[in-house]
């Protein structure tokens, strides 16, 4: 009987090692748990604050589109207003000289008439003045020219430039699209 009591004891001392090993466990389950849960808290605010990060560079990269719109309009406003400028002023000195060369011409008309028997006794004279005044209407005509191509090519260079800066901003633009997609994306995956 004794081996019977000392192995009934031993049951008991293993059925107590047991059940203390089983608390044990079910204590460490529950601290697991509880980490688990922490560690998952965690990760959520982390992607929280990576949405928050996100939603702010979008922001950020809408208005900076924005006023690169806003600048591009106010660039071609500003390039359309110097065209019709330069339009007007070549316009008007072309009047100008339209007028000068009818005045002068209107002059030389009048001196003809009214000197005509001085032009008889100097016409050598008369020739070498008139000579110079279709140099001078030659030198102005080709100054005129000059000036016209002068100006042409300056509103050329002026709508290359524009059109340099406007690929620019498309480029600009496109780029931080492309960021904001592939930041988009890398959210998307991340989650």
């Amino acid at each position: 009987m004794r081996l019977s009591g000392s192995a009934d004891q031993d049951e008991v001392n293993e059925l107590e090692l047991v059940q203390a090993e089983l608390r044990d466990l079910k204590r460490t389950a529950i601290s697991l748990r509880g980490e688990l849960e922490k560690a998952h808290a965690e990760c959520e605010k982390a992607v929280q604050q990576e949405r928050l990060i996100a939603a702010q560079e979008i922001a950020q990269l809408k208005a900076t589109a924005a006023t690169l719109r806003d600048a591009l309009e106010r660039a071609q406003q500003e390039h359309v207003q110097a065209v019709q400028q330069e339009r007007a002023n070549a316009h008007q000195e072309m009047l100008q000289l339209k007028a000068t060369a009818g005045t002068l011409r209107d002059e030389l008309e009048k001196l003809r008439t009214e000197k005509e028997v001085e032009v008889r006794n100097a016409i050598a004279a008369a020739q070498g003045e008139i000579v110079q005044l279709h140099a001078t209407a030659a030198t102005l005509r080709e100054a005129l020219e000059l000036a016209q191509i002068d100006k042409k090519n300056a509103l050329q260079q002026e709508h290359t430039v524009f059109a340099n800066q406007t690929e620019e901003l498309r480029v600009t633009i496109r780029t931080l699209r492309d960021a904001l997609e592939s930041a988009q994306q890398s959210s998307v995956h991340s989650h």
